[in-house]
């Protein structure tokens, strides 16, 4: 069963680099010039194990159709007829031009699945277009940088969750069966936090070095590990420090490693030392991993060290849910690398954790918690008009995705989509997970439709 998907967007955003990648051999001709591809390109694509036709396309861009650029405009509106879905793409480090916002119109009228890629995200210079890029209505923009190959894993989800039967039918005639797949763990955390020494518990085995100098663990390493019959892929990174110490480009490097494993992740456990926990440098990790989406587990290491009155773990607890405000109710496991004490927990944290992260809401239980969640504390009045709420669905899972439509989506108060977010994890049992809620406006259906008189 196989579909066709069309890459669509202006000029040099980089949906050639992306045909390529998925094309895996440089068909389209890659430059920095606006408007190198002229024609549509199709090629047979690959992502993960999903297979299918991809169109690459000329750069969308608003002229006159008897010009060029209108011809490549026509080509475009071609290719989205022709495909079942369409990834439609911006640069992240631009953020959404108004040619954007023309074409999203473009592909959200056309009714068609539409995955919104912010690419060039390499580095984080990208994050705040990559945020700006929620405006265009297109939904969760999946980023991913096309020509350094990040962001793939992501990709293979939106295209997933947008065309949910076609890929499933497509996965089943393979007939891999689901339990064989490993969970990618990351572990991350500051320098000499324990990760290697964790990962060598786990293994049983020195296969990764470990020395109390910080720093030893330049590399991202990967390891495949079976516990309790469930398969693991596991990523222990080099430590992650402040910004302002990285000032040896081998650091630097080691740091987009450690983002790179947690982009590549499912599961991240972030380690912290028992002498020194939530620093700040702690809790920008984990706000990190929460921005990506990621299921998080916290471990707290070294357990071994510490003096063990009553309590101990209690006060973490507090002090771990008033740190990470935004991961209320995060798995929090104390271990000793060393000695394997609570590394069995953490493992069944990780198991958990990433359940939780793939949870489907029914259609039905989420309507009723939504009714009576407005009608316990409806949302405020903004400018003397009341706003209205109509209904919520669940777009996705890994993280939890929700779409809420509503009337004026830019009023809603920031605390009263928190509000939301904290009642979704209660109810529904999704502790510590990021949760996206995106608002989108409901389309008025008498809108461009005024009666022309003649």
């Amino acid at each position: 069963m196989t579909f066709t998907v069309a890459i669509v967007g202006r000029p040099n955003v980089g949906k050639s680099t992306l045909f390529n990648r998925l094309v895996g051999r440089r068909v389209a001709l890659v430059d920095d010039r606006p408007g190198v591809t002229r024609d549509r390109r199709e090629g047979e694509a690959s992502l993960g194990d999903l297979e299918f036709t991809v169109i690459d396309t000329a750069g969308l861009e608003e002229s006159a159709p008897e010009t060029l650029s209108g011809r490549m405009r026509a080509q475009t509106e071609t290719a989205i007829a022709q495909a079942d879905a369409i990834f439609f793409m911006i640069d992240a480090r631009i953020g959404p031009t108004p040619d954007d916002r023309a074409f999203a119109e473009l592909a959200r009228k056309s009714g068609k699945p539409t995955v919104l890629i912010a690419n060039k995200m390499e580095g984080t210079a990208g994050e705040p277009g990559r945020y700006d890029a929620y405006a265009l209505g297109l939904g969760d923009p999946v980023g991913i940088s096309a020509e350094h190959n990040e962001g793939m894993a992501d990709l293979y989800d939106a295209l997933r969750a947008a065309l949910p039967q076609r890929t499933a039918e497509q996965i089943e005639a393979v007939d891999k069966p689901e339990e064989e797949k490993a969970i990618r763990v990351a572990i991350v955390g500051r320098p000499n936090a324990g990760k290697s020494t964790l990962v060598n518990h786990l293994l049983g085995e020195e296969r990764l070095l470990t020395s109390a100098e910080a720093g030893t663990t330049r590399d991202a390493i990967a390891v495949d590990l079976e516990w309790h019959g469930q398969k693991f892929r596991i990523h222990d990174t080099a430590g992650l420090r402040r910004r302002s110490r990285i000032d040896e480009k081998l650091e630097k490097l080691s740091v987009a490693d450690a983002l790179n494993a947690i982009r590549f992740a499912e599961v991240v456990v972030v380690l912290l030392d028992v002498g020194s926990a939530f620093e700040e440098q702690d809790q920008r990790i984990a706000d990190m991993v929460e921005q990506e989406g990621r299921a998080i587990v916290i471990g707290v290491n070294k357990w071994d060290l510490k003096e063990q009155t009553a309590g101990e773990i209690g006060k973490l607890r507090v002090e771990c849910d008033e740190k990470l405000r935004q991961m209320k109710g995060v798995p929090l496991v104390a271990l000793s690398a060393i000695t394997g004490e609570g590394v069995d927990r953490l493992m069944e944290a990780i198991v958990g954790a990433f359940e939780v992260w793939n949870k489907r809401i029914p259609t039905s239980a989420l309507n009723r918690w939504f009714e009576a969640t407005i009608e316990a504390h409806p949302p405020p009045a903004v400018s003397g008009r009341r706003l209205r709420l109509n209904y919520i669905t669940q777009a996705k899972t890994r993280p939890p995705s929700f779409v809420l439509f509503c009337t004026r989506a830019d009023a809603l108060p920031e605390a009263y989509k928190r509000y939301l977010i904290n009642s979704l994890r209660e109810n529904f049992d999704l502790p510590g997970t990021p949760i996206r809620l995106m608002l989108r406006e409901k389309e008025n259906p008498f809108k461009g439709k005024a009666k022309h008189k003649h």
